[in-house]
C-alpha cells in the first residue's frame, strides 16, 4: 500500500501479438511513405499506381500468417485519415456541350434560363422546331450523324439574341465553326419556308400603309426594320467612315 492507502496496481504490458500488431502498422505507414516518395519523384502520382503502392506496404508489412486482420486495418485508417496529403494535380477536361447542355435538361429550374439565353419560351421553341423540322433535318450518312434539329435551332436563335461571334457560340454548343454556319443558314431558309406570310415584303396598299407610318415617325421612305442584321454598305468616297461602323462587328 501507498501512504494513501491505495493498493498500486501493475502496469500493463503490451503482449508478443498486439507489439507485432503495432509493429505492422508503422512498418505499412513507412513502406507506403517511401513507395510514395519515388512516386513523387517520377511524377506519376496517379490513383492508380497509389492505391497499388498503398496495397502493396500492407502486404509486405503483414506477412505472417498469425497476424489477424486488425494491423490491415488500423494501417489503412492510419494512411487514410491521419497522413496528410499533397494537393493533387489536376487535368481539366474540356466540357462539351456547354449552354446547350444546360439548356437541354428539361425542369422548372432552367425554364429562366432557356429564356434568358433564346428570348421565347420552351413550348414556343418546340413549336418553332416542328415548324422547321421538314426543312431542317438531314440524311444520315455513313460517314458522320448528323446535327439533331433542336441543337442546329437553338444554335442559331441563341447566336441572333446573345450576338455572340461563331467562333464563341460554337464553342458553347460543343459544334464547329463551319457546322454553325451551316446551322444559322439552314435555320435562315427554314424561316423564309416554313413562315411565308410572317416574314415579307409589303406590297401593294399594305406598302403604302406602312410606309406612311414610318413617315409620321420621322423615317420617310422607310418600310421595315430588322435587328441584329449585317447589310454590306459600300462607302461612298470622301464619305466621314463613322457614319458606316458596323457595331456588332
Amino acid at each position: 500500500m501507498d501512504n494513501g492507502g491505495r493498493v498500486p496496481q501493475a502496469t500493463r504490458r503490451l503482449s508478443t501479438s498486439e507489439k507485432s500488431m503495432v509493429a505492422s502498422a508503422v512498418l505499412a505507414v513507412c513502406g507506403y511513405m517511401e513507395t510514395m516518395k519515388g512516386l513523387w519523384r517520377a511524377g506519376g502520382r496517379r490513383r492508380g499506381r497509389r492505391e497499388a503502392a498503398i496495397a502493396q506496404a500492407l502486404a509486405n508489412a503483414c506477412t505472417s500468417s498469425g497476424l489477424s486482420n486488425a494491423p490491415f486495418l488500423l494501417s489503412n485508417a492510419i494512411i487514410g485519415a491521419v497522413l496528410s496529403r499533397d494537393t493533387p494535380r489536376w487535368w481539366m477536361k474540356r466540357r462539351t456541350g456547354g449552354t446547350w447542355r444546360d439548356l437541354d435538361i428539361a425542369d422548372d429550374a432552367t425554364e429562366e434560363y432557356f429564356h434568358d439565353k433564346l428570348r421565347m419560351s420552351r413550348a414556343i421553341f418546340n413549336d418553332i422546331v416542328a415548324a422547321y423540322s421538314p426543312f431542317i433535318e438531314h440524311r444520315l450518312t455513313h460517314y458522320r450523324e448528323p446535327l439533331q434539329t433542336y441543337l442546329i435551332v437553338a444554335f442559331a436563335l441563341y447566336r441572333w439574341a446573345t450576338g455572340e461571334t461563331f467562333e464563341s457560340a460554337s464553342s458553347s454548343f460543343g459544334i464547329g465553326r463551319s457546322s454553325g454556319v451551316t446551322a444559322v443558314m439552314d435555320v435562315t431558309n427554314a424561316i423564309l419556308a416554313a413562315y411565308p406570310d410572317k416574314v415579307t415584303m409589303p406590297t401593294g396598299r399594305r406598302l403604302l400603309q406602312v410606309t406612311r407610318a414610318f413617315g409620321v415617325k420621322g423615317f420617310p421612305n422607310c418600310f421595315g426594320a430588322i435587328d441584329c442584321t449585317h447589310v454590306y454598305v459600300d462607302k461612298p468616297a470622301n464619305a466621314p467612315s463613322e457614319n458606316y461602323y458596323d457595331r456588332k462587328q
